[in-house]
């Protein structure tokens, strides 16, 4: 009997149902189990056996209380209690931890998927005119809400973004990410130079901004706050050395920034800091370099900066459709990840062509296999899960099914199209059968998404 055809044995098992389940407030009492299969990465596969490294259940139960996992294993051990409010049975479909989307610029939405040339070029041509528009609130939050309704539709459920410079463009995208309780990491981008002038703040301007921020935000509820130079070309040395100070003033902060995308942007930055060492040099002389630093693309780096980065435990994110789009290079996954550097992956809107982690992994895939390092399904898995979550620190609360961790649950099916079902018959195990959805998904394959316990992705189903 093929794999894929044990789908059609499953017969699931009636429990009762709320019957409103649309932004239901849930009690402390009220419990909610899910049904389905289940496949989570708790160790990273890159580095040991996959069987060390995944649990997966043919019929698996997660249970949940107060928005976060109680219980975890088959759906014969997770059983319904007393004061179970809910449990929904998903059938044969896939329940996976959320999705984590390391690098995103959310003020980008709109222009996502311009024609445009090289770097440079997009950021004057479509970027920097329409991160002018984020000084108006109202623009903002319509923005952050249009993001947060694509990204999660995708199954996107965490997330690292960039805003503008404007106070506004953060305040609203983590009220935005506040009113669905998704764990969310930003920062006011900071450039007082190469940038137009509405785009432009100062390095005292970017410290007081930053710090206003930090003390509003950071650590309330899901909220953390990166301290966020958009790169060092439009940074001064002041303005870098501002924020290293600010950092080392809240190092339970985060730090992002962009390195090394592209060859014209390294030679730039070469002429515009003639006495640093390298690119990465010029963060670690004003001292934006340490553990907690989030460095975007790192495409073409010298043997020095992946020795540095290593030595620090700075985090890599890996941004395959972007730098496809923008024509950036080829990520080293495979020599990056023998030499365990923590790297996360990425869909980098609007830089990306999509706003799908399931394109996002498909690509990684792509751009491994031109620079010899296929990825294995479950290696695409664990970077846009686990390996998301540490990149930016948030591992002890979201990236994979463990009791603890908060209820972020994406649930796929492997069914979605005709195209993906007749492949996905053939499946031999769990990883034949989830990979066509990885190379040809959308988000009709992603069936509901659960954040801290709330459906927010078709609740009625």
């Amino acid at each position: 009997m093929k794999w894929g055809r044990l789908r059609h044995h499953i017969s699931p098992v009636s429990y009762p149902k709320s019957k409103n389940r649309r932004n239901v407030i849930v009690s402390e009492q009220q419990e909610t189990v899910l049904i389905g299969q289940l496949l989570t990465l708790k160790e990273n596969p890159f580095h040991c056996e996959l069987k060390e490294a995944v649990h997966y259940e043919r019929r698996g139960a997660i249970r949940i209380r107060n928005g976060k996992i109680t219980d975890v294993g088959t759906a014969d051990s997770v059983l319904p209690s007393p004061a179970l409010d809910e449990c929904i049975d998903y059938g044969d479909k896939l329940l996976v931890a959320g999705f984590v989307d390391a690098h995103v610029h959310y003020p980008q939405t709109a222009i996502i998927a311009s024609w445009g040339k090289r770097l440079m070029d997009w950021l004057n041509s479509y970027t920097f005119p329409e991160e002018m528009r984020f000084g108006d609130a109202a623009y903002a939050r319509k923005q952050a809400n249009t993001y947060l309704d694509l990204a999660v539709a995708h199954g996107t459920t965490s997330f690292a973004t960039y805003a503008t410079i404007h106070p506004e463009s953060v305040e609203a995208i983590f009220d935005a990410a506040k009113s669905r309780n998704m764990a969310v990491v930003a920062g006011k981008t900071c450039m007082d130079r190469n940038a137009p002038l509405g785009l432009c703040d100062t390095a005292h301007a970017a410290y007081e901004d930053s710090k206003c921020l930090i003390e509003k935000w950071h650590g309330k509820g899901r909220c953390h706050y990166a301290i966020t130079p958009r790169f060092s070309p439009t940074s001064t040395e002041e303005q870098l050395q501002e924020l290293g100070t600010l950092w080392k003033e809240h190092p339970d902060c985060l730090m992002q920034t962009h390195l090394s995308e592209q060859v014209e942007e390294i030679a730039w930055v070469s002429s515009l800091f003639p006495e640093a060492r390298d690119y990465l040099d010029t963060y670690e002389h004003a001292g934006l370099l340490g553990e907690g630093a989030i460095f975007g693309h790192a495409i073409h780096l010298t043997e020095r900066e992946k020795s540095r980065l290593k030595e620090v435990g700075a985090s890599l994110i890996h941004c395959p459709t972007s730098n496809g789009f923008i024509g950036s290079g080829l990520f080293d996954m495979a020599g990056l990840s023998a030499s365990r550097h923590r790297i996360g992956l990425a869909t980098d809107t609007g830089g990306g062509s999509s706003f799908s982690m399931l394109r996002t992994m498909a690509a990684a895939y792509e751009i491994g296999q031109l620079n010899a390092g296929p990825l294995h399904a479950s290696e695409l898995l664990w970077l846009s899960t686990m390996g998301s979550a540490e990149a930016l620190h948030l591992n002890n609360e979201v990236g994979s099914l463990e009791v603890g961790k908060y209820a972020d649950i994406t649930v796929l099916d492997l069914h979605s199209t005709p195209a993906i079902a007749q492949r996905a018959e053939r499946a031999e195990d769990i990883w034949s059968a989830l990979f066509p959805t990885i190379m040809m998904g959308d988000d009709r394959a992603v069936h509901a998404v659960w954040v801290a316990g709330q459906c927010l992705k078709n609740p009625e189903i």
